[in-house]
């Protein structure tokens, strides 16, 4: 029997100069600044979308930067990026969210992705909850967060990604 270890996660805090780069679908410039070479779903309109809200979200609350978009680093190559939401509200509570580069799906690295994330999130005195918010259709994020500890507890609409499952856990 064979034992197949996890891949291990580095982040990068993702810049805003490199965001408003690929705003701007200047994939080169976005490289240069973080020195990492970044694939295509980085200028899908999904992320350009999350792009333009991070930047907006961080002219409105500066110190939000640390809990923002990172990439995903996994021996020297970007599989994707992930983050908070924002700080920890009045309540403890983080939201996570993250996504992996297509050509880089269904290689663990989501749930590796998730797993540091969470470690960060044990880390930090302020938080008490993770949540998770998901598409009931989107079978791949349900099977990723499974076995991680999180409860459903609600539904919401989202504007921009319709009806959401939200789960929780305790931070640690």
């Amino acid at each position: 029997m064979s034992i197949v270890s996890s891949p291990t996660v580095r982040f990068v805090e993702m810049t805003g100069g490199a965001m408003s780069a690929l705003l701007a679908d200047d994939r080169s410039a976005a490289e240069a600044e973080l020195g990492f070479s970044l694939g295509d779903e980085f200028l899908s309109d999904r992320a350009k979308w999350l792009w333009q809200y991070r930047l907006d979200q961080l002219k409105r609350d500066p110190g939000a930067f640390g809990w923002l978009v990172k990439l995903a680093v996994v021996d020297g190559i970007v599989v994707g990026y992930a983050g908070f939401h924002g700080p920890p509200d009045d309540d403890g509570m983080v939201e996570v969210g993250y996504t992996v580069d297509p050509p880089y799906r269904r290689r663990g690295y989501a749930r590796a992705i998730l797993t540091a994330l969470l470690e960060r999130a044990a880390a930090e005195p302020d938080v008490r909850t993770v949540r998770a918010t998901i598409s009931p259709t989107n079978e791949a994020s349900l099977a990723t967060i499974a076995g991680f500890g999180f409860v459903q507890n609600g539904e919401q609409w989202d504007e921009e990604d319709g009806l959401e499952l939200i789960f929780e856990r305790p931070s640690r």
